[in-house]
């Protein structure tokens, strides 16, 4: 059995920088280990609601299947000067560098597993080749180093899969609510909805994840709703944060 208390605890001292970056750790493929780190407060859990009362909010996309609405929503945030992070996998940054190196140009890029396979079910081994294998991917599209952030493919999360994502170095990012704009039309949705299960979740630190991409159809109810979700959380006094400020040095 993991000793999920004793990894968290690791976890917890790298981030403070009580130890050093090396050995198993660092043998493993830990993300950006001379870079920016998450602080201990987003380690040793999945992490719903970002660690302050300040009335901010965090806009999130999944980027894991076409190109379709990318221009649209980088574009929207363009305009207003706001910060976003994207999470793609590893294969779509294979199947599209430069929609990769366009958003990574603008905003920061986590990591979303290479395939998007459920995580509960794989070995340790298995987890840490889709973490290492995505992180290539982006960087080798994007020419950026991408932030220690992870978010489980179907948001499948379990102890022992956090701790695992946690010692390769990188925080397990969730989500507040999702819009669920993915679903599109056939799946009963609107862009009015999908907007609405965002607003109905606003909270101090809130996580919101939306998704870039169409299942087929070409419609991406997300880059519908941004406008709304940006008016409406402007209107109750948030502040869209980017997920970068909580990273320590």
């Amino acid at each position: 059995m993991v000793d999920v208390g004793r990894r968290a605890a690791l976890a917890a001292l790298l981030a403070a920088g009580l130890l050093p970056c090396s050995g198993a750790r660092a043998a493993a493929g830990a993300a950006s280990p001379t870079g920016p780190r998450p602080p201990a407060s987003l380690l040793g859990g999945e992490i719903r609601r970002l660690p302050t009362s300040r009335k901010v909010v965090a806009l999130t996309f999944n980027a894991a299947w076409d190109e379709a609405g990318i221009d649209t929503v980088l574009a929207e945030l363009r305009r207003r000067g706001l910060p976003a992070t994207f999470f793609p996998t590893g294969a779509f940054a294979d199947a599209h560098p430069a929609a990769v190196r366009a958003i990574g140009a603008a905003h920061g890029l986590g990591n979303h597993s290479y395939g998007h396979p459920y995580f509960d079910g794989l070995s340790t081994a298995r987890r840490t080749e889709e973490v290492r294998r995505a992180d290539a991917a982006i960087r080798a599209a994007s020419g950026a180093v991408p932030l220690p952030f992870f978010r489980f493919p179907y948001s499948s999360t379990t102890q022992d899969s956090v701790a695992d994502v946690n010692d390769l170095g990188y925080a397990a990012i969730e989500f507040t609510a999702d819009t669920n704009g993915y679903l599109g039309p056939r799946g009963g949705m609107s862009a009015e909805a999908a907007a609405g299960r965002a607003i109905d979740a606003l909270t101090p630190g809130a996580i919101i994840q939306m998704h870039v991409g169409s299942n087929g159809d070409g419609i991406v109810l997300d880059a519908e709703a941004l406008p709304l979700i940006i008016d409406a959380a402007e209107a109750e006094g948030y502040t869209i944060v980017d997920l970068r400020d909580f990273l320590v040095p």
